[in-house]
Protein backbone atom coordinates (compact mmCIF):
# COMPACT_ATOMS: atom_id res chain seq x y z
CA UNK A 1 0.00 0.00 0.00
CA UNK A 2 1.36 3.44 -1.14
CA UNK A 3 2.38 6.14 1.45
CA UNK A 4 4.27 9.28 1.76
CA UNK A 5 5.90 8.90 4.68
CA UNK A 6 6.41 6.14 7.10
CA UNK A 7 7.03 7.07 11.06
CA UNK A 8 8.19 5.09 13.80
CA UNK A 9 7.93 7.97 16.33
CA UNK A 10 8.74 6.82 19.68
CA UNK A 11 11.90 5.64 21.10
CA UNK A 12 11.95 2.13 22.48
CA UNK A 13 15.08 0.41 24.32
CA UNK A 14 13.96 -3.20 23.46
CA UNK A 15 14.49 -6.48 25.88
CA UNK A 16 14.25 -9.92 25.43
CA UNK A 17 11.30 -11.30 27.19
CA UNK A 18 11.79 -14.73 29.04
CA UNK A 19 9.90 -16.28 25.63
CA UNK A 20 11.99 -14.25 23.60
CA UNK A 21 9.79 -11.97 22.18
CA UNK A 22 10.65 -8.20 22.77
CA UNK A 23 10.05 -5.64 25.36
CA UNK A 24 9.79 -2.45 24.48
CA UNK A 25 10.22 0.56 27.06
CA UNK A 26 9.72 3.58 26.32
CA UNK A 27 12.74 6.42 26.56
CA UNK A 28 10.87 9.38 25.30
CA UNK A 29 7.20 10.37 24.34
CA UNK A 30 7.98 13.85 23.13
CA UNK A 31 7.81 13.91 19.04
CA UNK A 32 11.18 14.06 17.49
CA UNK A 33 12.20 17.69 15.24
CA UNK A 34 14.06 17.99 12.80
CA UNK A 35 16.64 20.02 15.04
CA UNK A 36 16.88 16.58 16.62
CA UNK A 37 17.30 14.13 13.44
CA UNK A 38 21.10 14.91 13.34
CA UNK A 39 21.74 14.21 16.71
CA UNK A 40 19.36 10.86 16.67
CA UNK A 41 21.54 10.15 13.44
CA UNK A 42 24.97 9.42 15.06
CA UNK A 43 23.40 8.12 18.01
CA UNK A 44 21.82 5.16 15.58
CA UNK A 45 25.59 4.19 15.31
CA UNK A 46 26.40 3.58 18.40
CA UNK A 47 22.88 2.16 19.65
CA UNK A 48 20.63 0.14 16.83
CA UNK A 49 17.90 -0.11 18.73
CA UNK A 50 16.70 4.00 18.02
CA UNK A 51 14.18 3.97 15.18
CA UNK A 52 15.27 7.52 13.31
CA UNK A 53 11.51 8.68 11.87
CA UNK A 54 11.94 9.76 8.24
CA UNK A 55 9.79 13.22 8.48
CA UNK A 56 9.47 15.18 11.42
CA UNK A 57 6.00 16.19 13.13
CA UNK A 58 5.46 20.04 13.27
CA UNK A 59 5.70 21.21 16.89
CA UNK A 60 3.36 23.28 18.80
CA UNK A 61 -0.44 21.67 17.94
CA UNK A 62 -3.26 23.91 17.87
CA UNK A 63 -4.72 21.84 20.25
CA UNK A 64 -2.97 17.94 22.44
CA UNK A 65 -4.33 15.48 19.76
CA UNK A 66 -4.53 17.39 16.60
CA UNK A 67 -3.03 15.54 13.58
CA UNK A 68 -0.16 17.98 12.17
CA UNK A 69 1.43 17.40 8.77
CA UNK A 70 3.42 15.65 7.03
CA UNK A 71 0.18 13.65 5.77
CA UNK A 72 0.34 10.41 4.36
CA UNK A 73 -1.92 8.18 2.63
CA UNK A 74 -2.86 4.62 2.58
CA UNK A 75 -5.40 2.94 0.76
CA UNK A 76 -7.91 0.47 2.21
CA UNK A 77 -10.58 -1.40 0.99
CA UNK A 78 -12.94 1.68 0.52
CA UNK A 79 -10.71 4.04 -1.07
CA UNK A 80 -7.47 5.84 -0.20
CA UNK A 81 -7.33 7.69 3.25
CA UNK A 82 -4.85 10.81 4.31
CA UNK A 83 -3.60 10.80 7.85
CA UNK A 84 -0.44 12.51 9.84
CA UNK A 85 1.14 12.81 12.59
CA UNK A 86 0.16 12.69 16.46
CA UNK A 87 1.59 13.07 19.52
CA UNK A 88 4.30 10.58 18.43
CA UNK A 89 2.35 8.33 16.10
CA UNK A 90 0.70 8.23 13.09
CA UNK A 91 -3.49 8.77 13.13
CA UNK A 92 -5.90 8.22 11.15
CA UNK A 93 -9.15 9.60 12.27
CA UNK A 94 -13.21 9.85 11.25
CA UNK A 95 -13.07 6.77 8.89
CA UNK A 96 -16.12 5.73 7.87
CA UNK A 97 -16.98 1.53 8.57
CA UNK A 98 -20.38 1.36 7.35
CA UNK A 99 -22.49 3.06 5.89
CA UNK A 100 -25.78 5.14 6.65
CA UNK A 101 -28.24 3.58 9.15
CA UNK A 102 -30.66 7.08 9.38
CA UNK A 103 -33.74 7.20 7.27
CA UNK A 104 -34.89 3.37 6.21
CA UNK A 105 -31.85 2.09 7.73
CA UNK A 106 -32.63 3.74 11.00
CA UNK A 107 -33.41 0.43 13.71
CA UNK A 108 -31.18 -2.40 11.16
CA UNK A 109 -28.18 -3.54 10.73
CA UNK A 110 -25.79 -1.06 8.99
CA UNK A 111 -25.36 -1.23 5.49
CA UNK A 112 -21.46 -1.70 3.62
CA UNK A 113 -19.68 1.42 3.45
CA UNK A 114 -19.97 3.23 0.08
CA UNK A 115 -16.67 3.04 -1.77
CA UNK A 116 -15.03 6.97 -2.59
CA UNK A 117 -13.10 8.29 -5.46
CA UNK A 118 -10.06 10.07 -5.11
CA UNK A 119 -8.41 10.41 -1.72
CA UNK A 120 -11.04 11.20 1.73
CA UNK A 121 -9.19 13.71 4.81
CA UNK A 122 -8.59 11.52 7.84
CA UNK A 123 -7.69 14.11 9.64
CA UNK A 124 -10.58 14.87 12.07
CA UNK A 125 -12.97 13.18 14.17
CA UNK A 126 -16.02 11.41 13.01
CA UNK A 127 -19.46 12.62 14.70
CA UNK A 128 -20.15 11.36 17.89
CA UNK A 129 -23.74 9.21 18.18
CA UNK A 130 -26.99 11.25 18.65
CA UNK A 131 -27.33 11.89 22.65
CA UNK A 132 -28.04 14.20 25.39
CA UNK A 133 -26.14 17.67 25.94
CA UNK A 134 -22.49 16.95 28.01
CA UNK A 135 -21.78 13.67 26.91
CA UNK A 136 -18.45 13.95 24.64
CA UNK A 137 -15.40 15.64 25.15
CA UNK A 138 -13.78 15.09 22.00
CA UNK A 139 -11.08 17.93 20.93
CA UNK A 140 -12.55 20.11 18.02
CA UNK A 141 -15.59 17.41 17.76
CA UNK A 142 -17.93 17.84 15.11
CA UNK A 143 -21.44 18.10 15.42
CA UNK A 144 -23.81 14.69 16.69
CA UNK A 145 -24.80 12.65 13.92
CA UNK A 146 -27.22 9.72 12.94
CA UNK A 147 -25.00 8.51 10.77
CA UNK A 148 -22.20 8.28 13.49
CA UNK A 149 -20.58 4.75 12.51
CA UNK A 150 -16.97 5.98 12.43
CA UNK A 151 -13.45 4.77 14.09
CA UNK A 152 -10.22 5.89 14.39
CA UNK A 153 -7.02 4.47 14.09
CA UNK A 154 -3.39 5.04 15.42
CA UNK A 155 -0.22 3.46 14.72
CA UNK A 156 3.55 3.25 15.23
CA UNK A 157 3.73 3.17 11.44
CA UNK A 158 1.47 2.20 8.34
CA UNK A 159 3.44 -1.24 7.55
CA UNK A 160 2.91 -4.64 7.24
CA UNK A 161 3.92 -5.64 10.65
CA UNK A 162 1.05 -7.72 13.06
CA UNK A 163 1.46 -5.74 15.76
CA UNK A 164 -1.26 -6.53 18.20
CA UNK A 165 -4.66 -4.33 17.80
CA UNK A 166 -6.28 -2.76 20.72
CA UNK A 167 -10.25 -2.02 20.15
CA UNK A 168 -11.67 0.61 22.83
CA UNK A 169 -15.49 1.07 23.45
CA UNK A 170 -16.20 3.61 24.34
CA UNK A 171 -18.13 5.04 27.97
CA UNK A 172 -21.09 6.78 29.04
CA UNK A 173 -23.51 3.37 29.73
CA UNK A 174 -25.29 2.99 26.64
CA UNK A 175 -26.25 6.46 25.93
CA UNK A 176 -23.24 8.75 25.77
CA UNK A 177 -19.85 9.50 25.16
CA UNK A 178 -17.81 8.59 21.69
CA UNK A 179 -14.45 7.12 20.97
CA UNK A 180 -13.03 10.99 20.68
CA UNK A 181 -12.13 12.25 24.35
CA UNK A 182 -8.48 13.42 24.48
CA UNK A 183 -7.37 11.32 27.38
CA UNK A 184 -8.77 8.29 25.19
CA UNK A 185 -6.71 9.54 22.59
CA UNK A 186 -4.34 5.80 21.37
CA UNK A 187 -1.31 7.99 20.18
CA UNK A 188 0.95 7.17 22.99
CA UNK A 189 -0.17 3.57 23.35
CA UNK A 190 0.56 2.85 20.26
CA UNK A 191 3.81 4.76 20.37
CA UNK A 192 5.11 3.43 23.45
CA UNK A 193 4.14 -0.26 23.13
CA UNK A 194 4.31 -1.13 19.39
CA UNK A 195 0.71 -1.48 19.45
CA UNK A 196 -2.30 -0.41 16.70
CA UNK A 197 -4.77 1.25 18.86
CA UNK A 198 -8.77 1.39 17.73
CA UNK A 199 -11.89 3.71 18.58
CA UNK A 200 -14.75 3.02 17.67
CA UNK A 201 -18.43 5.35 17.66
CA UNK A 202 -21.75 3.51 17.03
CA UNK A 203 -25.78 3.77 17.56
CA UNK A 204 -26.34 4.44 21.23
CA UNK A 205 -29.61 5.17 23.45
CA UNK A 206 -32.92 4.52 21.26
CA UNK A 207 -31.27 4.40 17.70
CA UNK A 208 -28.81 1.16 19.22
CA UNK A 209 -31.57 -0.39 21.22
CA UNK A 210 -35.07 0.06 20.82
CA UNK A 211 -36.28 -3.24 20.27
CA UNK A 212 -38.98 -3.67 17.76
CA UNK A 213 -38.64 -7.67 16.98
CA UNK A 214 -41.53 -8.89 18.78
CA UNK A 215 -43.84 -6.07 16.94
CA UNK A 216 -42.11 -6.07 13.45
CA UNK A 217 -41.00 -9.50 12.88
CA UNK A 218 -38.19 -10.55 10.75
CA UNK A 219 -37.23 -6.93 9.50
CA UNK A 220 -36.78 -5.46 12.76
CA UNK A 221 -35.74 -8.86 14.27
CA UNK A 222 -32.15 -7.45 15.25
CA UNK A 223 -33.21 -4.10 16.55
CA UNK A 224 -32.50 -4.32 19.79
CA UNK A 225 -29.08 -4.55 19.69
CA UNK A 226 -28.21 -2.57 16.92
CA UNK A 227 -25.10 -0.42 18.75
CA UNK A 228 -23.75 -3.59 19.68
CA UNK A 229 -23.89 -4.62 16.10
CA UNK A 230 -22.23 -1.40 15.15
CA UNK A 231 -19.48 -2.86 17.30
CA UNK A 232 -19.83 -6.23 15.45
CA UNK A 233 -19.23 -4.35 11.98
CA UNK A 234 -16.37 -2.19 12.87
CA UNK A 235 -14.75 -5.33 14.38
CA UNK A 236 -14.92 -6.76 10.16
CA UNK A 237 -13.88 -3.71 9.14
CA UNK A 238 -10.69 -4.08 11.15
CA UNK A 239 -10.28 -7.71 10.09
CA UNK A 240 -10.60 -6.76 6.64
CA UNK A 241 -8.26 -3.65 6.87
CA UNK A 242 -6.05 -3.39 9.60
CA UNK A 243 -3.10 -4.87 8.20
CA UNK A 244 -2.90 -1.84 6.41
CA UNK A 245 -2.04 0.14 9.35
CA UNK A 246 0.81 -2.72 10.93
CA UNK A 247 -2.10 -4.88 12.87
CA UNK A 248 -2.72 -8.69 13.01
CA UNK A 249 -6.43 -9.17 12.28
CA UNK A 250 -5.84 -12.44 14.37
CA UNK A 251 -4.68 -10.26 17.25
CA UNK A 252 -7.62 -8.66 18.32
CA UNK A 253 -8.18 -6.95 21.95
CA UNK A 254 -11.57 -5.74 22.81
CA UNK A 255 -11.74 -3.56 26.00
CA UNK A 256 -13.37 -1.00 27.34
CA UNK A 257 -14.66 1.27 30.54
CA UNK A 258 -17.82 1.76 32.54
CA UNK A 259 -20.51 1.13 29.35
CA UNK A 260 -17.36 0.40 27.29
CA UNK A 261 -16.56 -2.49 29.47
CA UNK A 262 -20.61 -3.65 29.33
CA UNK A 263 -20.16 -3.48 25.64
CA UNK A 264 -17.53 -6.04 26.01
CA UNK A 265 -19.35 -8.15 28.47
CA UNK A 266 -22.42 -8.02 25.59
CA UNK A 267 -19.99 -9.00 22.68
CA UNK A 268 -18.48 -11.73 24.30
CA UNK A 269 -22.22 -13.25 24.52
CA UNK A 270 -22.80 -12.54 20.65
CA UNK A 271 -21.85 -15.22 17.84
CA UNK A 272 -21.72 -12.49 15.56
CA UNK A 273 -18.36 -11.11 17.19
CA UNK A 274 -17.26 -14.95 17.40
CA UNK A 275 -13.43 -14.89 16.06
CA UNK A 276 -13.46 -11.14 15.62
CA UNK A 277 -11.69 -10.64 18.48
CA UNK A 278 -8.84 -13.14 20.48
CA UNK A 279 -8.96 -11.19 24.33
CA UNK A 280 -11.36 -8.87 26.09
CA UNK A 281 -10.64 -6.18 28.91
CA UNK A 282 -13.82 -4.84 31.49
CA UNK A 283 -12.70 -1.94 33.63
CA UNK A 284 -15.36 -0.84 35.68
CA UNK A 285 -18.42 -2.37 33.72
CA UNK A 286 -19.21 -5.80 34.56
CA UNK A 287 -22.14 -6.87 32.72
CA UNK A 288 -24.21 -9.51 34.08
CA UNK A 289 -27.74 -9.54 32.60
CA UNK A 290 -29.11 -7.72 29.40
CA UNK A 291 -32.59 -6.69 29.06
CA UNK A 292 -35.82 -8.88 28.73
CA UNK A 293 -37.79 -9.16 25.85
CA UNK A 294 -40.79 -8.31 27.65
CA UNK A 295 -39.62 -4.76 28.86
CA UNK A 296 -37.97 -3.84 25.78
CA UNK A 297 -41.29 -4.55 24.31
CA UNK A 298 -42.94 -2.65 26.21
CA UNK A 299 -40.14 0.47 25.70
CA UNK A 300 -41.03 0.19 22.57
CA UNK A 301 -44.88 0.41 22.47
CA UNK A 302 -44.73 3.53 25.01
CA UNK A 303 -42.35 5.24 21.96
CA UNK A 304 -44.46 4.67 19.25
CA UNK A 305 -47.41 5.38 21.54
CA UNK A 306 -45.71 8.89 21.68
CA UNK A 307 -45.09 9.17 18.50
CA UNK A 308 -48.53 8.19 17.22
CA UNK A 309 -47.33 5.05 15.29
CA UNK A 310 -49.42 1.80 15.08
CA UNK A 311 -47.35 -1.34 15.33
CA UNK A 312 -48.82 -1.54 11.64
CA UNK A 313 -46.95 0.88 10.23
CA UNK A 314 -43.37 0.61 11.22
CA UNK A 315 -42.13 1.95 7.69
CA UNK A 316 -43.04 5.66 9.25
CA UNK A 317 -39.85 5.39 11.86
CA UNK A 318 -37.92 6.35 9.09
CA UNK A 319 -39.45 9.25 7.97
CA UNK A 320 -39.85 10.69 12.25
CA UNK A 321 -36.89 13.93 12.54
CA UNK A 322 -33.79 12.54 14.78
CA UNK A 323 -34.42 15.12 17.12
CA UNK A 324 -37.79 13.87 17.84
CA UNK A 325 -36.61 10.49 19.17
CA UNK A 326 -33.97 11.94 20.82
CA UNK A 327 -36.72 13.81 22.91
CA UNK A 328 -38.61 10.93 23.74
CA UNK A 329 -35.42 9.01 25.08
CA UNK A 330 -34.22 12.17 26.71
CA UNK A 331 -38.07 13.05 28.95
CA UNK A 332 -39.75 9.95 28.30
CA UNK A 333 -39.17 9.05 31.88
CA UNK A 334 -40.60 12.29 33.73
CA UNK A 335 -43.92 12.28 34.50
CA UNK A 336 -46.67 12.49 31.80
CA UNK A 337 -43.71 11.70 29.28
CA UNK A 338 -43.77 8.92 26.47
CA UNK A 339 -41.90 6.04 28.83
CA UNK A 340 -43.92 6.74 31.71
CA UNK A 341 -47.20 5.43 31.51
CA UNK A 342 -47.93 1.66 30.70
CA UNK A 343 -49.63 0.17 27.57
CA UNK A 344 -52.87 -1.41 27.54
CA UNK A 345 -50.56 -4.67 27.02
CA UNK A 346 -48.72 -4.13 29.87
CA UNK A 347 -51.57 -3.34 32.25
CA UNK A 348 -53.36 -6.41 31.62
CA UNK A 349 -50.03 -8.74 31.93
CA UNK A 350 -48.66 -7.56 34.74
CA UNK A 351 -49.83 -6.92 38.43
CA UNK A 352 -49.85 -3.29 39.20
CA UNK A 353 -46.53 -1.36 40.60
CA UNK A 354 -44.15 -4.25 38.32
CA UNK A 355 -41.52 -2.19 36.91
CA UNK A 356 -41.75 -0.26 33.63
CA UNK A 357 -39.56 0.07 30.76
CA UNK A 358 -36.24 1.08 30.22
CA UNK A 359 -35.61 4.39 29.98
CA UNK A 360 -32.63 6.91 30.61
CA UNK A 361 -29.62 4.81 31.61
CA UNK A 362 -31.67 1.78 30.73
CA UNK A 363 -31.35 1.33 27.24
CA UNK A 364 -28.77 -1.46 26.34
CA UNK A 365 -28.49 -5.00 24.50
CA UNK A 366 -31.77 -7.35 24.61
CA UNK A 367 -31.02 -10.59 25.27
CA UNK A 368 -33.32 -11.48 22.31
CA UNK A 369 -32.34 -14.86 21.63
CA UNK A 370 -31.04 -13.82 17.99
CA UNK A 371 -28.14 -11.62 18.41
CA UNK A 372 -27.69 -11.78 22.27
CA UNK A 373 -28.87 -15.74 23.06
CA UNK A 374 -28.61 -15.64 26.71
CA UNK A 375 -27.62 -13.20 29.22
CA UNK A 376 -23.63 -12.81 29.44
CA UNK A 377 -22.68 -14.17 32.42
CA UNK A 378 -25.82 -14.90 34.65
CA UNK A 379 -25.95 -17.97 36.18
CA UNK A 380 -22.42 -18.46 34.00
CA UNK A 381 -20.15 -17.40 31.82
CA UNK A 382 -21.36 -17.24 28.29
CA UNK A 383 -19.82 -20.29 26.39
CA UNK A 384 -19.55 -18.29 23.01
CA UNK A 385 -15.94 -16.39 24.50
CA UNK A 386 -14.81 -19.72 26.52
CA UNK A 387 -11.63 -19.37 24.29
CA UNK A 388 -11.20 -15.41 24.98
CA UNK A 389 -9.18 -14.67 27.87
CA UNK A 390 -10.35 -11.99 30.04
CA UNK A 391 -8.56 -9.04 32.00
CA UNK A 392 -11.08 -7.38 34.46
CA UNK A 393 -11.15 -4.54 37.49
CA UNK A 394 -12.40 -1.90 39.30
CA UNK A 395 -11.62 1.09 40.98
CA UNK A 396 -10.93 1.24 44.84
CA UNK A 397 -13.42 4.56 45.57
CA UNK A 398 -15.44 4.13 42.15
CA UNK A 399 -18.42 5.82 43.98
CA UNK A 400 -17.07 9.16 44.64
CA UNK A 401 -17.53 9.66 40.85
CA UNK A 402 -21.50 9.50 41.43
CA UNK A 403 -21.21 11.58 44.54
CA UNK A 404 -18.91 14.03 43.46
CA UNK A 405 -21.47 16.75 42.83
CA UNK A 406 -23.18 16.18 45.82
CA UNK A 407 -21.03 18.02 48.66
CA UNK A 408 -23.40 16.76 51.46
CA UNK A 409 -22.55 13.72 51.20
CA UNK A 410 -19.03 13.74 52.06
CA UNK A 411 -20.44 15.59 55.29
CA UNK A 412 -22.39 12.81 57.02
CA UNK A 413 -22.02 11.57 59.76
CA UNK A 414 -22.78 7.98 61.24
CA UNK A 415 -26.09 8.61 61.91
CA UNK A 416 -26.83 10.05 58.90
CA UNK A 417 -24.79 7.61 56.75
CA UNK A 418 -26.76 5.05 58.90
CA UNK A 419 -29.51 6.38 57.79
CA UNK A 420 -29.27 6.52 54.24
CA UNK A 421 -27.63 2.90 53.70
CA UNK A 422 -30.81 1.86 55.35
CA UNK A 423 -32.99 3.33 53.30
CA UNK A 424 -31.04 2.14 50.13
CA UNK A 425 -30.06 -1.13 51.25
CA UNK A 426 -33.09 -1.90 53.08
CA UNK A 427 -33.82 -5.48 55.22
CA UNK A 428 -30.12 -6.34 55.06
CA UNK A 429 -28.38 -2.87 56.00
CA UNK A 430 -27.67 -3.39 59.51
CA UNK A 431 -25.73 -6.41 58.46
CA UNK A 432 -23.88 -5.07 55.94
CA UNK A 433 -22.90 -1.82 57.81
CA UNK A 434 -21.65 -4.23 60.39
CA UNK A 435 -19.67 -6.14 58.17
CA UNK A 436 -17.83 -2.64 57.16
CA UNK A 437 -17.58 -0.97 60.61
CA UNK A 438 -15.49 -4.68 61.58
CA UNK A 439 -13.60 -4.81 58.40
CA UNK A 440 -12.27 -1.09 58.93
CA UNK A 441 -12.29 0.14 61.80
CA UNK A 442 -10.00 3.11 61.14
CA UNK A 443 -12.67 4.62 58.79
CA UNK A 444 -14.57 7.39 58.57
CA UNK A 445 -18.33 7.11 57.91
CA UNK A 446 -18.49 8.57 54.72
CA UNK A 447 -15.46 6.41 53.76
CA UNK A 448 -18.00 3.19 54.70
CA UNK A 449 -20.45 4.55 52.64
CA UNK A 450 -18.15 5.01 49.36
CA UNK A 451 -16.92 1.94 49.98
CA UNK A 452 -20.50 -0.03 50.13
CA UNK A 453 -21.82 2.59 47.23
CA UNK A 454 -18.64 0.94 45.33
CA UNK A 455 -19.57 -2.46 45.98
CA UNK A 456 -22.94 -2.11 44.47
CA UNK A 457 -22.11 0.02 41.88
CA UNK A 458 -19.90 -2.47 39.82
CA UNK A 459 -17.70 -3.78 42.62
CA UNK A 460 -19.39 -7.06 43.58
CA UNK A 461 -20.45 -7.66 39.84
CA UNK A 462 -16.67 -7.52 39.09
CA UNK A 463 -15.95 -10.79 41.60
CA UNK A 464 -18.99 -11.92 40.20
CA UNK A 465 -17.86 -12.07 36.51
CA UNK A 466 -14.41 -12.66 37.43
CA UNK A 467 -15.46 -16.21 39.34
CA UNK A 468 -17.75 -17.15 36.76
CA UNK A 469 -15.50 -16.27 34.07
CA UNK A 470 -12.48 -18.33 35.65
CA UNK A 471 -14.29 -21.59 35.39
CA UNK A 472 -14.30 -21.56 31.55
CA UNK A 473 -10.66 -22.78 29.94
CA UNK A 474 -9.58 -19.02 29.25
CA UNK A 475 -7.36 -17.42 31.82
CA UNK A 476 -8.88 -14.32 33.69
CA UNK A 477 -6.80 -11.53 35.71
CA UNK A 478 -8.19 -9.20 37.74
CA UNK A 479 -6.92 -5.89 39.24
CA UNK A 480 -7.85 -3.50 41.66
CA UNK A 481 -6.58 0.18 41.03
CA UNK A 482 -6.02 1.67 44.33
CA UNK A 483 -4.04 5.20 42.80
CA UNK A 484 -5.60 8.29 44.32
CA UNK A 485 -6.49 11.31 42.45
CA UNK A 486 -5.31 14.95 43.94
CA UNK A 487 -8.56 16.13 41.73
CA UNK A 488 -10.51 18.15 44.76
CA UNK A 489 -13.99 17.65 45.58
CA UNK A 490 -15.82 21.05 45.66
CA UNK A 491 -17.23 22.42 49.32
CA UNK A 492 -15.59 19.25 50.85
CA UNK A 493 -11.94 17.99 52.02
CA UNK A 494 -12.16 14.85 50.04
CA UNK A 495 -10.72 14.43 46.37
CA UNK A 496 -11.59 12.18 44.13
CA UNK A 497 -9.16 9.25 45.19
CA UNK A 498 -9.39 5.93 43.01
CA UNK A 499 -13.12 7.06 41.88
CA UNK A 500 -14.83 5.90 38.61
CA UNK A 501 -13.15 6.38 34.80
CA UNK A 502 -10.22 8.20 36.70
CA UNK A 503 -8.63 4.97 35.31
CA UNK A 504 -9.11 6.14 31.40
CA UNK A 505 -6.22 7.92 30.84
CA UNK A 506 -3.93 5.35 32.80
CA UNK A 507 -4.89 2.41 30.40
CA UNK A 508 -3.94 5.24 27.56
CA UNK A 509 -0.59 6.90 29.22
CA UNK A 510 -2.30 10.32 28.65
CA UNK A 511 -1.26 11.50 32.13
CA UNK A 512 -0.23 14.31 31.67
CA UNK A 513 -3.62 15.60 29.85
CA UNK A 514 -5.80 17.35 32.63
CA UNK A 515 -8.34 14.75 34.09
CA UNK A 516 -9.68 13.02 36.39
CA UNK A 517 -6.71 11.33 37.43
CA UNK A 518 -4.82 14.50 38.69
CA UNK A 519 -1.44 15.41 38.74
CA UNK A 520 -0.31 13.88 42.21
CA UNK A 521 2.75 11.93 43.06
CA UNK A 522 2.75 8.51 41.59
CA UNK A 523 0.39 9.23 37.94
CA UNK A 524 3.70 8.45 35.78
CA UNK A 525 4.18 5.10 37.84
CA UNK A 526 0.93 3.79 37.87
CA UNK A 527 -0.16 5.18 34.04
CA UNK A 528 3.22 3.07 32.89
CA UNK A 529 2.01 0.29 34.85
CA UNK A 530 -1.32 -0.10 33.59
CA UNK A 531 -0.69 0.53 30.21
CA UNK A 532 2.15 -1.50 30.02
CA UNK A 533 -0.13 -4.04 31.71
CA UNK A 534 -2.92 -4.11 29.27
CA UNK A 535 -0.61 -3.50 26.19
CA UNK A 536 1.05 -6.44 27.10
CA UNK A 537 -2.03 -8.71 28.01
CA UNK A 538 -2.85 -7.58 23.91
CA UNK A 539 0.13 -8.99 22.24
CA UNK A 540 0.58 -12.42 24.82
CA UNK A 541 -2.54 -12.77 26.53
CA UNK A 542 -0.82 -12.50 29.77
CA UNK A 543 -0.26 -9.35 31.56
CA UNK A 544 3.48 -8.75 32.15
CA UNK A 545 5.68 -5.87 32.55
CA UNK A 546 9.36 -4.99 32.95
CA UNK A 547 10.50 -4.33 36.74
CA UNK A 548 6.98 -4.76 37.65
CA UNK A 549 5.24 -7.94 39.63
CA UNK A 550 4.49 -11.44 37.52
CA UNK A 551 0.67 -11.15 37.61
CA UNK A 552 -1.25 -14.60 38.19
CA UNK A 553 -3.93 -16.12 36.68
CA UNK A 554 -7.19 -15.68 38.82
CA UNK A 555 -9.43 -18.21 40.24
CA UNK A 556 -11.61 -18.85 42.71
CA UNK A 557 -9.25 -20.01 45.34
CA UNK A 558 -6.57 -17.96 45.57
CA UNK A 559 -7.99 -14.74 43.93
CA UNK A 560 -4.97 -13.43 42.86
CA UNK A 561 -5.62 -9.54 42.47
CA UNK A 562 -3.25 -7.34 40.77
CA UNK A 563 -3.19 -3.87 43.35
CA UNK A 564 -2.46 -1.37 40.76
CA UNK A 565 -0.63 2.02 42.27
CA UNK A 566 2.64 3.72 42.03
CA UNK A 567 3.93 0.40 43.33
CA UNK A 568 2.28 -2.72 42.55
CA UNK A 569 1.55 -5.98 44.50
CA UNK A 570 -0.42 -8.98 44.15
CA UNK A 571 -2.98 -9.61 47.13
CA UNK A 572 -5.24 -12.91 47.15
CA UNK A 573 -8.53 -12.08 48.00
CA UNK A 574 -8.40 -8.80 48.93
CA UNK A 575 -11.36 -7.96 51.51
CA UNK A 576 -12.41 -11.63 51.69
CA UNK A 577 -15.00 -10.51 54.63
CA UNK A 578 -16.68 -8.14 52.63
CA UNK A 579 -16.92 -10.53 49.55
CA UNK A 580 -17.70 -13.13 51.85
CA UNK A 581 -20.95 -11.27 53.23
CA UNK A 582 -22.11 -10.00 50.01
CA UNK A 583 -21.97 -13.61 48.28
CA UNK A 584 -23.95 -15.10 51.50
CA UNK A 585 -26.60 -12.07 50.88
CA UNK A 586 -26.72 -13.13 47.19
CA UNK A 587 -26.85 -16.75 47.84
Amino acid sequence: MAQTGTLIPAIFRCFPSPNGDPVFQPLTRRPIHRRDFVKLGAAAVAAPWLSIPQFAQEPNPAWPTQTLPPYLEVEIASGRIRGGHSRGALAFKGIPYAGSVSGKNRFKAAPKVEPWAGVRDALLLGPPALQGPGGTYGEHEPAQSEDCLVLNVWTPVADQKKRPVMVYLHGGGFTAGSGAQNIQDGSHLAANYDVVVVATNHRIGLFGYLYLGEIGGEEYATSGNQGMLDVVASLAWIKQNIHVFGGDPNNVFVFGESGGGSKTCALMGMTAGHGLFHKAGVQSGPMLRGASKDLATETARRVLRGLNITPGDLGKLADVPAEQLLAIQLTGQRPGGALSTPSPEWAASHPAGTPGPRGGAGWGPVVDGKVLPHDPFDPAATPVSAHVPLIIGNMHDEAVFNQRNNAAFFHQDEAAVTASESRRLGANAATILAAYRKAMPDATPVEIAVAIETATFNGNNTVTLADRKSQQPAAVFRYRNDHRSNVPVAGTDWTLRACHASDISQVFDNYELPDLQGTGPGIAEVSHAMSGYFASFARHGVPSMDGLPAWPRYNTSTRATMILNTECHVENDPDSDIRKMWQSLSS
